[in-house]
C-alpha cells in the first residue's frame, strides 16, 4: 500500500484500474489501458489493482463495482468512473483533469 500511495502522490498523473479476474467487462477494459498507456506513453502511469488480492485498497476508496478506473495526480484524485471506458474517452479525461500533453499522433487519432 505505501508503494501506490507514493505513485498516486506524485507529479505524475496515474490512472487506477480496480477490477477482478472473474469479472468480464474487467478482462474486456485490459485491452483499451494497455492502448490507453501505448498512446499516452511515460506521462502517464496505469495501475492495475485486484480488489480480490487488495480488500484494503478497494475498501479505502469505497469501490463498490468493478471495473472502477480513478484519475490521480498530486495525491488528489481527479476523476472516477466505474464501467467499461474507451479509450478515447479515458486518453481525453486524463488530457482534461491533469493537463499533460498529447502528442500530435495521438491527438489526430483521437479526433478521426
Amino acid at each position: 500500500m505505501n508503494d501506490f500511495n507514493e505513485l498516486i502522490n506524485g507529479s505524475k498523473p496515474v490512472l487506477v484500474d480496480f477490477y477482478a479476474t472473474w469479472c468480464g467487462p474487467c478482462q474486456m477494459q485490459a485491452p483499451i489501458l494497455e492502448d490507453v498507456k501505448q498512446r499516452l506513453g511515460d506521462s502517464v502511469s496505469v495501475v492495475k489493482i485486484d480488489v480480490d488480492r487488495n480488500s484494503e485498497a478497494a475498501a479505502m476508496y469505497n469501490v463498490r463495482s468493478i471495473p472502477t478506473l480513478m484519475l490521480f495526480k498530486d495525491g488528489k484524485q481527479l476523476w472516477r468512473g466505474t464501467g467499461l471506458h474507451q479509450a478515447e474517452d479515458l486518453i481525453a479525461t486524463v488530457h482534461e483533469l491533469s493537463l499533460i500533453h498529447i502528442s500530435e499522433p495521438t491527438r489526430r487519432s483521437y479526433i478521426s
